[in-house]
């Protein structure tokens, strides 16, 4: 998936106009005091929410990549993830666990949450975006599983249609070992669940 090559400068512009646009369509005075900046606030924010798509996860990794003769899992708990649904442009956001079953090599830990970023900085589907990060890890690091579940809340469902306060949605995505191997896949789930 990819956006229109156009300079950022051009991308600023246009968004800076349709935030405009859609200020008027309000019925806001775009020109007051406290409105006069937020067009191109807009624009900016939105251009740092979606750097997700000019990112290369390979070009990422590249030099984090590191011999290991072990196959333990590797599990990182926790991430914090910030993403767009790209049904109403508003924000879902919460955690997200990855595990990984090693097979002759490792990723530097600071590069998995800089993937779940690269993902999660597009606009996006929960599901797709718990696949999306799973797969890309299973071909950068040529593991022999993967499992990401993701925890998240939407404020298009806090806040507008059933408006149903701090309810989480959970997706996960299993690959590889952690599809076809019962044990190893309650392990993981076991390791991430946190205690409420």
């Amino acid at each position: 998936m990819s956006i229109p090559q156009r300079s950022s400068h051009h991308r600023l512009e246009e968004l800076e106009e349709a935030a405009r646009r859609i200020l008027l369509a309000l019925g806001e005075d775009a020109d007051r005091e406290g409105l006069e900046a937020t067009p191109r606030r807009v624009a900016r924010s939105l251009l740092d929410l979606t750097d997700g798509y000019g990112a290369d996860v390979k070009a990422l990794v590249r030099g984090a990549l590191y011999e290991h003769a072990g196959d333990e899992p590797v599990t990182i708990r926790d991430i914090p993830f910030y993403s767009l649904c790209e049904h109403h442009l508003l924000p879902m956001f919460g955690r997200c666990h990855v595990s990984y079953l090693p097979a002759g090599r490792v990723i530097g830990l600071s590069k998995l949450p800089r993937i779940v970023d690269v993902f999660a900085h597009r606009l996006q589907l929960q599901e797709r975006l718990t696949r999306e990060i799973a797969e890309s890890i299973e071909e950068v690091v040529g593991a022999r599983g993967v499992a990401v579940l993701m925890e998240a809340r939407h404020l298009c469902v806090e806040m507008r249609g059933v408006e149903k306060a701090a309810s989480e949605t959970v997706t996960t995505c299993l690959l590889g070992a952690y599809r076809s191997d019962d044990q190893l896949r309650a392990e993981f789930m076991s390791s991430v669940q946190r205690v409420r």
